[in-house]
Protein backbone atom coordinates (compact mmCIF):
# COMPACT_ATOMS: atom_id res chain seq x y z
CA UNK A 1 0.00 0.00 0.00
CA UNK A 2 1.57 3.41 -0.93
CA UNK A 3 1.71 6.42 0.86
CA UNK A 4 -1.60 7.82 -0.66
CA UNK A 5 -3.67 4.46 -0.45
CA UNK A 6 -2.48 4.51 3.38
CA UNK A 7 -4.14 8.15 4.03
CA UNK A 8 -6.90 7.04 2.22
CA UNK A 9 -7.53 3.99 4.01
CA UNK A 10 -7.21 5.85 7.55
CA UNK A 11 -9.36 8.69 6.10
CA UNK A 12 -11.86 6.63 5.40
CA UNK A 13 -11.73 4.53 9.01
CA UNK A 14 -11.43 7.35 10.82
CA UNK A 15 -14.80 9.36 8.98
CA UNK A 16 -16.32 6.34 9.27
CA UNK A 17 -15.86 5.79 12.74
CA UNK A 18 -13.58 2.67 11.86
CA UNK A 19 -16.38 0.89 9.80
CA UNK A 20 -19.90 1.82 12.24
CA UNK A 21 -20.87 3.71 9.21
CA UNK A 22 -21.18 0.63 6.93
CA UNK A 23 -24.05 -1.21 9.48
CA UNK A 24 -26.90 -1.91 7.48
CA UNK A 25 -29.44 -0.27 10.44
CA UNK A 26 -28.70 3.07 11.98
CA UNK A 27 -25.34 4.00 11.61
CA UNK A 28 -25.51 7.91 13.37
CA UNK A 29 -27.61 6.45 16.24
CA UNK A 30 -24.52 3.97 16.26
CA UNK A 31 -22.03 6.36 16.14
CA UNK A 32 -23.78 8.58 18.60
CA UNK A 33 -23.45 5.47 21.17
CA UNK A 34 -19.85 5.52 20.31
CA UNK A 35 -19.09 9.02 21.22
CA UNK A 36 -21.30 8.54 24.54
CA UNK A 37 -19.00 5.87 25.15
CA UNK A 38 -15.90 8.17 24.64
CA UNK A 39 -17.62 11.12 26.27
CA UNK A 40 -18.19 8.64 29.68
CA UNK A 41 -14.93 7.36 29.49
CA UNK A 42 -12.89 10.83 29.14
CA UNK A 43 -15.12 12.57 31.27
CA UNK A 44 -12.53 11.98 34.32
CA UNK A 45 -10.88 15.10 33.24
CA UNK A 46 -12.61 17.91 31.71
CA UNK A 47 -9.48 19.28 29.99
CA UNK A 48 -8.61 15.95 28.90
CA UNK A 49 -12.08 15.34 27.70
CA UNK A 50 -11.82 18.67 26.05
CA UNK A 51 -8.62 17.94 23.84
CA UNK A 52 -10.38 14.54 23.11
CA UNK A 53 -13.56 16.56 21.23
CA UNK A 54 -11.41 19.25 19.75
CA UNK A 55 -9.21 16.59 17.95
CA UNK A 56 -12.09 14.53 16.95
CA UNK A 57 -13.63 18.06 15.64
CA UNK A 58 -10.26 18.57 13.70
CA UNK A 59 -9.98 15.15 12.47
CA UNK A 60 -13.46 14.63 11.32
CA UNK A 61 -13.71 18.15 9.79
CA UNK A 62 -10.55 17.05 7.23
CA UNK A 63 -11.25 13.64 7.05
CA UNK A 64 -15.30 13.85 6.11
CA UNK A 65 -14.24 17.06 3.65
CA UNK A 66 -11.68 14.58 1.82
CA UNK A 67 -13.72 11.71 1.94
CA UNK A 68 -17.21 13.40 0.87
CA UNK A 69 -15.32 14.55 -2.27
CA UNK A 70 -13.34 11.55 -3.07
CA UNK A 71 -17.45 9.82 -3.16
CA UNK A 72 -18.56 12.64 -4.91
CA UNK A 73 -21.59 13.19 -2.00
CA UNK A 74 -22.48 16.41 -0.36
CA UNK A 75 -22.67 14.67 2.90
CA UNK A 76 -22.73 10.22 2.54
CA UNK A 77 -24.51 8.79 5.42
CA UNK A 78 -21.66 6.07 6.13
CA UNK A 79 -19.20 9.40 7.05
CA UNK A 80 -20.52 9.12 10.99
CA UNK A 81 -17.68 11.08 12.86
CA UNK A 82 -19.78 13.89 12.88
CA UNK A 83 -22.39 11.90 15.76
CA UNK A 84 -19.42 10.88 17.87
CA UNK A 85 -18.18 15.21 17.71
CA UNK A 86 -21.92 15.78 18.11
CA UNK A 87 -22.87 14.26 20.98
CA UNK A 88 -19.48 14.81 23.14
CA UNK A 89 -20.08 18.23 22.93
CA UNK A 90 -23.89 17.26 23.97
CA UNK A 91 -22.71 15.78 27.23
CA UNK A 92 -19.64 18.23 27.74
CA UNK A 93 -19.24 19.53 31.41
CA UNK A 94 -22.26 17.55 32.46
CA UNK A 95 -22.43 14.62 35.43
CA UNK A 96 -22.25 12.00 33.13
CA UNK A 97 -24.49 9.67 35.48
CA UNK A 98 -26.54 7.16 33.30
CA UNK A 99 -29.76 9.49 33.45
CA UNK A 100 -28.00 12.32 31.77
CA UNK A 101 -26.34 10.06 29.02
CA UNK A 102 -29.54 8.58 28.28
CA UNK A 103 -31.46 11.94 27.30
CA UNK A 104 -28.33 13.18 25.70
CA UNK A 105 -28.44 10.07 23.64
CA UNK A 106 -31.91 10.97 22.81
CA UNK A 107 -32.17 14.67 22.72
CA UNK A 108 -29.17 14.62 20.61
CA UNK A 109 -30.55 11.97 17.71
CA UNK A 110 -33.67 14.19 17.83
CA UNK A 111 -31.64 17.07 17.28
CA UNK A 112 -29.30 15.67 14.95
CA UNK A 113 -32.86 14.02 13.05
CA UNK A 114 -35.01 17.34 12.76
CA UNK A 115 -32.51 20.07 12.20
CA UNK A 116 -33.98 22.90 13.29
CA UNK A 117 -33.01 26.24 12.91
CA UNK A 118 -29.82 27.05 12.29
CA UNK A 119 -28.68 23.30 12.13
CA UNK A 120 -30.74 23.26 8.87
CA UNK A 121 -28.16 26.23 7.76
CA UNK A 122 -25.00 24.85 8.70
CA UNK A 123 -25.33 21.62 7.38
CA UNK A 124 -25.49 23.80 3.55
CA UNK A 125 -22.03 24.47 4.39
CA UNK A 126 -19.51 22.91 1.89
CA UNK A 127 -17.49 19.76 2.63
CA UNK A 128 -16.29 19.04 5.80
CA UNK A 129 -17.73 22.02 7.67
CA UNK A 130 -21.69 21.23 6.03
CA UNK A 131 -21.13 17.41 8.05
CA UNK A 132 -19.35 18.37 10.83
CA UNK A 133 -21.16 21.60 12.02
CA UNK A 134 -24.79 20.43 11.85
CA UNK A 135 -24.06 17.95 14.51
CA UNK A 136 -21.64 20.19 16.50
CA UNK A 137 -25.05 22.81 16.85
CA UNK A 138 -27.36 19.83 17.21
CA UNK A 139 -24.80 19.46 20.29
CA UNK A 140 -24.82 22.28 21.84
CA UNK A 141 -28.82 22.74 22.23
CA UNK A 142 -28.70 19.28 24.01
CA UNK A 143 -26.32 20.88 25.96
CA UNK A 144 -27.93 23.74 26.76
CA UNK A 145 -31.31 21.63 27.40
CA UNK A 146 -29.87 19.71 29.55
CA UNK A 147 -28.42 22.14 31.77
CA UNK A 148 -31.64 24.10 31.89
CA UNK A 149 -33.27 20.29 33.16
CA UNK A 150 -30.29 19.55 35.34
CA UNK A 151 -30.52 22.92 36.86
CA UNK A 152 -34.31 22.78 37.48
CA UNK A 153 -34.11 19.28 39.09
CA UNK A 154 -31.22 21.01 41.31
CA UNK A 155 -28.66 18.45 40.09
CA UNK A 156 -26.55 21.25 38.46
Amino acid sequence: MNGMEMRNFMMKAFATVFGVGYLPAAPGTWATLAGTAVAYYTSYSLPVYTVVALVLLVLGLISTGIMAKEMGQKDPGCLCIDEVVGVMIALWGLPLIWPVMVCGFFLFRAFDMFKIYPINRLEGLNGGWGIMLDDCMAGVYTNIILRIALRYAGLF
